[in-house]
Order: structure tokens, then sequence, then C-alpha cells
């Protein structure tokens, strides 16, 4: 297991959701959907859960599972260390 950090996190987000927010703007507790949050909708969803599986090599296949891990930034960090075979990514 590789720790993955919460800049990996907000840059995955950023990259894949096509925010208008730089990296550095996204706080840890920053929730990912509803009120108070980065407004992320389903399309995003969609195309974060491609970015994990293609950054990360995770797939997420149980949309239980993402809800928990798409909670917040802290979240989804914390979830993506803990899966097996989890890797940094690429620079």
């Amino acid at each position: 297991m590789t720790e993955i950090t919460l800049d990996d996190v907000r840059k995955l987000l950023v990259d894949n959701c096509m925010l208008r927010v730089s990296p550095a703007e996204i706080l840890p507790e920053t929730k990912l959907f509803g009120p108070d949050s980065l407004g992320l909708d389903s399309i995003d969803a969609l195309q974060l859960t491609v970015g994990i599986e293609k950054t990360y090599g995770i797939a997420i296949a149980d949309p239980a599972t993402a809800r928990e891990a798409f909670e917040s930034v802290t979240t989804l960090q914390q979830w993506l260390t803990r899966q097996p075979g989890s890797q940094t990514p690429a620079a």
C-alpha cells in the first residue's frame, strides 16, 4: 500500500472533473457533492471513477463504495490509500 497524498487527490479532481479552481484551493474537508461542496454531478462522478482507474489501477464497481469514497477530499484520499495495489500516480 502506497500513501496517496491530498495533493494527489486534489490534482485528480481538477484534472478529471474540469474544476475551475486550482488544486491548492481545495480544502481537505471539502465535500465533493451536495450543498457547500465542489458541486460535482453524476457526470463528474463517472469521470472521477475512470480517472481513478487510469491513474491508480483501482476500479470502483459498487455504487455504495463510490458514495463512501466520494464523501470528501479526505475520505477519497484515505479510501484510495487503503486499496490493495494502490500506486502513486505516474509523474
